[in-house]
């Protein structure tokens, strides 16, 4: 088996397509359009792989294709790759594997040293799509800004050695671990917390305004189908509305979370915030700018603004929302 980032060139190409989907190829992915096999369907693209190296199949599945490819570079996708690439041997690691692509993918903490590969791998932002700042493991092996292609051929051969010994990699992943273990220790403590409203299915996460990065704490707390996360601020609260952080994805085992139709609810929400002191504060938008985000209240240009509205009052208008 051999990988090649993927680029036009390989349009014509029969191939593998893991975790991305691309033209004329057999597809190995979690992305929406996919064409998977129903038999090796999962969760993440990375336990697809690993249901197909697993597979007494697999010759039927990949059709004798030897080309692998992928059109991003992130957690899953370099460990999907990796495993297919690896076959078998990859099964010694099945549920750190997992584990870690669910961090990456899904912002799911289910074990400390999965977070702590995938933040070694994609880095902190787990959830972004948006996320700029090069992969950590592979911008130090390079010293310098590379392309999504360049990370690829760096990382692929250190996958094994940072599955083995995560400690060994401490140095690129020990700041954001303890920004999550913050997040996660604000929870125990009460700090933060989540109040779910069962009829609604909308879940209320209050945070402390300490925190760096909560999303995988959230993700840890929150049950609802639409996650209400609310900042204290001078004033009043920062917003945020955002979908359970796997929605974007095909899923099989985490269930289909219907996107809802707010526009009335914003428009409500935006008419009861009104004026303050004769000056416009700002509008409850949808955002769409990140692949689970819903709406915030927002200035015109795009930034957060602080809503005097209190949780409970904005929990009630948007439980009118339709699904």
């Amino acid at each position: 088996m051999r990988f090649e980032f993927y680029s036009e060139a390989l349009d014509k190409v029969p191939k593998l397509s893991v975790d991305g989907t691309v033209p004329n190829s057999i597809h190995f992915s979690h992305w929406e359009g996919n064409t998977t096999a129903p038999e090796v369907k999962a969760d993440t693209s990375t336990e697809i792989a690993l249901n197909l190296v697993d597979s007494p199949n697999y010759a039927a599945l990949t059709n004798g294709i030897d080309l692998v490819t992928n059109n991003h570079f992130d957690t899953d996708g370099v460990l999907s790759v990796w495993t297919v690439l690896n076959g078998e041997r990859a099964l010694d690691y099945h549920d750190l594997l997992i584990s870690a692509a669910e961090a990456g993918d899904f912002s799911e903490h289910t074990t400390d040293d999965g977070v702590r590969i995938s933040i070694a791998i994609q880095g902190s932002e787990q959830a972004s799509s948006n996320n700029d700042t090069p992969p950590p493991l592979a911008g130090w092996l390079a010293g310098e800004e590379m392309d999504d292609a360049r990370a690829y051929e760096l990382v692929l051969p250190q996958v094994e050695q940072l599955l083995a010994n995560v400690n060994a990699y401490e140095f690129l992943w020990r700041e954001g671990w303890n920004n999550v273990a913050l997040a996660l220790e604000s929870f125990a403590r009460g700090e933060s917390r989540v109040v779910e409203y069962h009829d609604s299915r909308i879940s209320l996460i209050t945070l402390s305004p300490k925190l760096i990065n909560p999303i995988m704490a959230i993700s840890k707390h929150a049950r609802g189908e639409l996650f209400l996360i609310a900042t204290p601020a001078p004033g009043g609260w920062f917003y945020r509305l955002d979908y359970p952080y796997y929605s974007w994805a095909e899923t099989v085992t985490r269930p289909h979370i219907p996107r809802r139709d707010l526009k009335n609810a914003l428009a409500t929400l935006s008419e009861k915030e009104g004026n303050r002191d004769g000056q416009w504060n700002g509008q409850w938008k949808t955002d769409d700018r990140e692949m689970t985000s819903a709406a915030k209240f927002l200035d015109d240009a795009g930034e957060l603004q602080v809503s005097r509205l209190e949780p409970d009052k904005v929990v009630a208008v948007l439980s009118s929302c339709t699904t």
